[in-house]
């Protein structure tokens, strides 16, 4: 069946396009070889600070003894905190500490898109756009975004300040819409709300993470409907024989 031409494009303007941004942004799901740039490449400057190493000891010995690569994930978390992003001299040099052949910690580090292969602004917006956000008119937001810092998915501002990215459910779903920016998660909002943060943001100040409709946590919108009294504490309803 062929659809009328005005119904037709109305229809396809309407259709969500799959978002391009981990390609964007060298996260997973880019692609999974390297390409030596001026900023990064096998010489870029890296090496972890005396305070890091010292945490790098620490996180390898929450794993049993010959099994360091286990610590690859929070040390190359460590690497991208200190540097900002996950440059490819980074890698190597986990590699070398942790012992591990480095293109093993490349398949890491090109598979969870937690690891940013390319710079991003000193505040990462990662706004979920997956079936509960959306359901919640996530695009509200994302465009509201858009309008306020003045770039598109997978760009960052001239400043350094804001990068943007489109990701999947970051688990949040009874509290959507929301973003995760850097390790915060802003939930429950409107677009008044996000351009608010950003304000705050600007400013130099880090809004409270949560909620921004005045519920506690995920409680249901509505109000509690179980669990509405204090505790009645140890030994409660127990028998007085036992």
């Amino acid at each position: 069946m062929v659809l009328p031409g005005p119904f037709r494009t109305a229809v396809l303007q309407s259709v969500r396009y799959l978002h391009r941004t981990a390609v964007r942004t060298g996260a997973g799901g880019a692609l999974f070889v390297h390409r030596d740039t001026a900023e990064n490449n096998p010489s870029t400057p890296f090496d972890f600070t005396p305070e890091n190493y010292k945490r790098v000891e620490t996180i390898i010995g929450n794993y049993p003894e010959g099994h360091k690569s286990a610590a690859v994930i929070p040390v190359l978390d460590l690497a991208q905190r200190q540097h900002g992003w996950l440059p490819i001299s980074a890698m190597n040099k986990v590699a070398e500490v942790l012992n591990m052949p480095p293109m093993r910690v490349y398949e890491v580090a090109t598979f969870y898109t937690m690891f940013n292969r390319k710079p991003v602004g000193k505040y990462h917006i990662q706004i979920c756009t997956t079936t509960p956000c959306m359901l919640r008119d996530s695009d509200s937001i994302l465009a509201a975004i858009k309008k306020k810092i003045g770039i598109q998915v997978g760009e960052t501002t001239n400043d350094n300040l804001f990068t943007l990215t489109e990701v999947e459910c970051l688990g949040a779903c009874v509290n959507a819409p929301m973003v995760q920016i850097n390790d915060n998660y802003y939930e429950d909002l409107l677009p008044k709300d996000i351009e608010e943060i950003i304000d705050e943001l600007k400013a130099g100040r880090v809004p409270p993470p949560g909620p921004r409709n005045g519920r506690m946590s995920c409680e249901p919108a509505g109000g509690l409907t179980s669990l509405t009294e204090p505790p009645k504490g140890p030994g409660f309803g127990v028998r007085a024989d036992l």
